[in-house]
């Protein structure tokens, strides 16, 4: 694996361990511009040194270099970064920040993401982290609202193929993006029953989300059909965000699937 790279990008295998929820630090502080940006690519894709086992802070080096070309507003990482959605499956930091760097570059990933949520063969996960990734554009650059809502609704437009769970999650960015044009969309998805309401909730729940009702009208269902536990939905007095409750909750069912795919393993 390389290790070898130049000043200031050498400078990022050295800062080590900085996921302790504080802001990301200013890497463009260190130096760094756009010539580095080949260079922090080839950093930032480097999954073998992200996965080596080591304790050194070197491991930590392709973290800081996605950082990095997000600060920086590298469109030309924009392509390079797609396959970490599915390479880095099981790595948490790789689904909850590169969603936050792909906002941070803007627009221009938009047509890029589209495509990828829109491949059911990059699984589940790495097209959730792909959609969310478009709800960060949006709130990040507010002209590419209109865009963005497009985007997820052309993938919510295939609910009856997609998962409940994608379903689901889309919906969620849809509400945080106070999409009210997809609202009959959305409702025909929950009209279908292809929607995981342990996410956003029920059609009703939706709605207040949307500011479309200004409280429900019936009582709210014990269990969906899928007979996951309803959660909170997103409507309910929050500390959080509902893209935070969201991403929470795409945190506890990727480790459930990666506890799957490590029992699976251990079974063959």
């Amino acid at each position: 694996m390389r290790t070898n790279y130049s000043p200031p990008v050498a400078e990022l295998l050295t800062l080590g361990d900085r996921h302790d929820g504080s802001e990301w630090p200013n890497y463009l502080e260190l130096g760094l511009d756009a010539e580095h940006i080949p260079e922090l690519i080839s950093l930032a894709t480097n999954t073998k040194l992200y996965w080596a086992e080591s304790e050194g802070p070197e491991v930590w080096g392709p973290v800081h270099a996605w950082r990095a070309l997000g600060q920086l507003r590298a469109a030309a990482a924009i392509e390079p970064l797609l396959p970490l959605f599915h390479e880095l499956i099981d790595s948490d930091w790789a689904s909850e920040e590169l969603p936050e760097v792909y906002g941070m570059i803007g627009p221009s990933a938009i047509p890029v993401l589209d495509r990828y949520v829109s491949n059911p063969s990059h699984g589940l996960w790495p097209r959730l982290a792909a959609a969310h990734s478009l709800e960060r554009i949006a709130v990040q650059h507010p002209t590419a609202h209109p865009d963005c809502v497009a985007a997820l609704s052309h993938q919510l437009e295939q609910f009856p193929t997609n998962e409940p769970e994608l379903n689901g999650f889309l919906i969620s960015y849809l509400v945080e993006l106070k999409a009210t044009e997809a609202a009959p969309l959305i409702e025909r998805a929950y009209a279908a029953n292809r929607v995981d309401i342990s996410i956003v909730g029920d059609w009703e729940d939706a709605q207040v989300a949307l500011g479309l009702k200004a409280a429900r009208e019936t009582p709210r269902p014990r269990y969906h059909p899928f007979q996951f536990p309803l959660m909170p939905p997103i409507a309910a007095p929050k500390e959080k965000s509902s893209a935070e409750k969201a991403a929470a909750k795409a945190k506890a069912k990727r480790k459930q699937a990666k506890a799957s795919r490590k029992k699976n393993k251990q079974r063959k």
